[in-house]
């Protein structure tokens, strides 16, 4: 989400320390700063913007820092809205220790508490602040050993580049749940949160692993774990040019994005789904009485949001029993809705600048309802305007398509959802419990799904040649089935329609003959075999079916021309797997046509024009 930098070696840090930040502005950002490290004068320069790179640079244009130890950063705020003070690096008390993080800090309300109460002087909102201070306040006698005892103390995610003007010739990388590299040339070491940033450079970069920190000083790069034990240091050769590097390796953002849905998972999830299956929705201070206040709620989005409104108004009424509508932003304004203060609104926008939503979220507070936004950006106008916010957390989405921020939107969905049903007494504990289970493992699904994404290309490359496609499913998935159809028309250029199976009768079954696939979803679940009806009704009309089945079933296999195999969990979670499926299948689809996948014609990332 955020880019890191750092520098140690025989050159001024300063405009190398830009160069990085600059490769690293693709993934988004909110504000930037460096320091840097003057062994001479034993002094630490640290500069901050409150936007962009150029606008750091424009002041450090005249007065350049001296030094040849340094780190930067590029921040996408998670905790504190975007401004100067919130803006890395963060130092300690005393300004000696200087930290630059990438992740969330999930126990740092009760460590900062600890902090604070022992003295510790606090200037920003940020989770990130505590680790300077925590560092300060470790036992050790040289940085090292404080950085590791201050590790053992957090929660959450992190990379992390340290420098203390106690020791200006050590360099302190440390990782967890979030990448960290370092470029090693002959006399020079560039730590980074990408090897975008690195391979300007040199090409031989070390990886650090899962919590893994790396003492870099002249002599090289010395990795151990948090306790201290010795790490033989991977090290590889990296053949990508930049263009690559920030995609990923991967071909087009939106397939580097799409591979990023287990990691977009579990940052939805961290923090908010507790050890005993309880939900803690941070952001949103309603207490069990607040929530059970709430005898609707409305749902509104725009595009892909629209479709992941829909899978919340199905899980909230299937969990939490009571009513729950999801409305088209843009035609809401259009209504005079009997809402108000029982009326949770729950606004979907991934940029939280979407034109139509704004116009809805503001419609529905002045009606009095309570609003709550969930979003992809800290400070957007949808997080503003609202009473609450909940983050995706998610990272930059570069692709216009949205897939990743999709995924996040239901699994925040689905945290609410069951934080209504439990506020509301309607969700017994062994449901709380299988529930918590299936989105636990739901990253591990997903990376088992993208596993098979040679299979379902060799598919794509097959169906490329029609030009229309009909998407169907019942329940959860007819949501799938339309997010299905509109990432494929999105990226393809291809005509598809998603309706649900029990519509088919109703007219959309006319279009059907051998040009004219379908794709129907067919998993485990309490639709299961209404669909199996459906699937045979459309061969019957002699459309080839592409189906999505459950792993091991084998019931549609006569009626079938291809399937793809889901593996089998709870219902909520196999629909995020489906959404997975469907969204490789567009892209390769895409690829095949030769679009261009990451800004298809005519489209915006973000709406901001009703």
């Amino acid at each position: 989400m955020c880019g890191i930098i750092g520098y140690l070696g025989n050159h001024e840090a300063t405009p190398l320390l830009l160069d990085g930040l600059k490769s690293l502005e693709y993934r988004g950002y909110d504000s930037a700063g460096i320091a840097v490290l003057d062994r001479t004068s034993g002094l630490t320069s640290t500069t901050k913007s409150e936007s962009k790179v150029a606008l750091l640079t424009a002041r450090l244009q005249d007065c350049m820092p001296k030094g040849r130890l340094g780190i930067g950063h590029t921040r996408w705020a998670t905790h504190g809205k975007p401004s100067l003070v919130n803006a890395h690096p963060h130092t300690d008390c005393g300004g000696r220790i200087v930290v630059v993080h990438n992740g969330i800090i999930e126990n740092f309300r009760e460590l900062r508490d600890e902090l604070v109460s022992r003295g510790h002087i606090f200037v920003s909102e940020t989770d990130s602040e505590v680790i300077p201070h925590l560092i300060e306040d470790a036992s050790g006698e040289d940085l090292l050993t404080a950085v590791r005892g201050a590790l053992k103390r957090i929660t959450g995610a992190y990379a992390l580049g340290i420098m203390s003007r106690d020791e200006p010739d050590l360099l302190i990388g440390a990782r967890m749940n979030a990448p960290l590299v370092l470029g090693m040339c002959q006399d020079e070491f560039f730590l980074a949160s990408d090897i975008t940033a690195v391979i300007p450079h040199t090409k031989k970069v070390l990886i650090l692993g899962e919590g893994e920190i790396v003492a870099v000083t002249p002599m090289g790069p010395e990795v151990t774990t948090l306790d201290g034990a010795p790490v033989a240091p991977k090290i590889i050769h990296v053949d990508w040019d930049v263009s690559q590097a920030q995609k990923g390796g991967f071909s087009h953002f939106m397939l580097k994005e799409i591979h990023e849905a287990p990691d977009a998972v579990a940052n939805a999830l961290r923090g908010r789904l507790l050890p005993d299956g309880n939900v803690n929705l941070q952001g949103c201070d309603l207490t069990d009485a607040d929530l059970r206040g709430f005898q609707n709620v409305l749902l509104l989005g725009m595009g892909t949001s629209m479709h992941a409104a829909l899978v919340g108004e199905h899980v909230i009424e299937d969990w939490a029993g009571i009513p729950a509508q999801a409305a088209d932003a843009s035609e809401f304004r259009y209504r005079r809705p009997t809402i108000g203060p029982e009326t949770l609104t729950v606004v979907l926008t991934q940029s939280g600048e979407t034109a139509d939503t704004i116009v809805g979220l503001r419609q529905a507070k002045a009606l009095g309802s309570y609003t709550m936004a969930v979003t992809n950006v800290v400070a957007s106008t949808a997080a503003r305007d609202s009473h609450a916010a909940l983050y995706l957390n998610a990272g930059p989405e570069i692709g216009v398509a949205s897939s990743k921020t999709f995924v996040s939107h239901v699994v925040n969905l689905y945290l609410l959802a069951a934080r209504l049903a439990s506020a509301h007494g309607r969700m017994p504990i062994e449901r709380k419990q299988e529930l918590s289970q299936a989105l636990r493992e739901l990253p591990e699904g997903l990376r088992a799904v993208l596993g098979r994404e040679a299979e379902i290309a060799d598919l794509a490359r097959r169906y490329a040649r029609f030009r229309n496609f009909l998407f169907v499913g019942r329940g959860i998935n007819h949501a799938i089935a339309l997010e299905g159809a509109l990432k494929l028309k999105e990226i393809s250029y291809v005509h598809a329609e998603g309706t649900s199976a029990g519509a088919l009768k109703h007219g959309p079954i006319a279009l059907l003959d051998q040009d004219f696939p379908v794709v129907a979803i067919c998993t485990d679940g309490a639709t299961r075999d209404k669909m199996a009806s459906n699937v045979h009704e459309v061969a019957a009309r002699g459309a080839p079916v592409l189906a999505l089945v459950t792993q091991g079933e084998h019931h549609l296999d006569d009626v079938t021309t291809d399937r793809i195999e889901i593996p089998a969990c709870d219902e909520a979670a196999v629909a995020i797997l489906n959404t997975v499926v469907l969204q490789l299948f567009a892209y390769h689809v895409a690829v095949e046509l030769g679009r261009d996948v990451d800004q298809p014609r005519n489209l915006a990332k973000s709406v901001t024009v009703e």
